[in-house]
């Protein structure tokens, strides 16, 4: 049958199914030079919501796996959070809340690079055990920039860390030398947000 006998439908329909075929072609062709298994540094950054809520779906997905995952917030430490309270009834996450909250509100420096030093300790025993398939190193970007924690010796782990490890790293203001080194970036952009219109952070969504 020649397209002049086809329907007006029939022939969209034909066209969408070539359209299709020639973008499955593509992805397989894409899909099949994709042949390395290796792990992967992941950096989630931005002014956007959704950076550690991203993170922490790829906790379940190792847990799905089967994986062993060690988790350090740099940051976070000042109230409870869901995924916290989630997460730390599985026996296969190592996790680490070692922030003292965040700096406008303890309002002592000191205080703050001891506790981001301290979560760096456990941050580089993560990133030295091969038995921890995924590392999420929450808020790490911030400890960065605030220079509680020194880029280089970030780096100089990152790299050398096991060769099936995947490491997440979060926060907002990305160094550009981790940038640089990562596998896998993800700029979160604000539309909109809920705070902005005097809406407290909800558990559930924030919390």
């Amino acid at each position: 049958m020649t397209d002049a006998n086809l329907t007006e439908e029939q022939q969209k329909e034909a066209r969408h199914k070539a359209r299709m075929q020639r973008k499955k072609t593509l992805i397989d062709e894409k899909v099949a030079k994709a042949d390395q298994d290796k792990g992967v540094c992941l950096v989630l950054t931005g002014n956007g919501k959704g950076k550690s809520s991203s993170a922490f779906g790829m906790v379940a997905r190792a847990l799905g796996h089967g994986f062993n995952v060690g988790v350090v917030q740099f940051i976070k430490g000042s109230f409870s959070t869901g995924e916290e309270a989630f997460f730390r009834r599985f026996p296969e996450v190592d996790y680490h809340v070692m922030g003292e909250g965040f700096t406008w509100e303890t309002q002592d420096k000191e205080k703050d690079i001891a506790a981001a030093q301290k979560a760096w300790a456990q941050a580089k025993h993560f990133l030295e055990d091969e038995s921890v398939t995924l590392v999420v190193l929450d808020e790490l970007n911030i400890a960065i920039k605030l220079n509680y924690v020194d880029i280089d010796e970030v780096i100089r782990a990152v790299e050398n860390r096991p060769i099936n490890q995947h490491v997440v790293i979060t926060g907002r203001g990305a160094p550009k030398p981790l940038v640089e080194i990562a596998d896998t970036v993800t700029e979160m952009q604000v539309v909109k947000h809920a705070f902005q219109a005097g809406i407290r952070a909800q558990k559930g969504v924030e919390l």
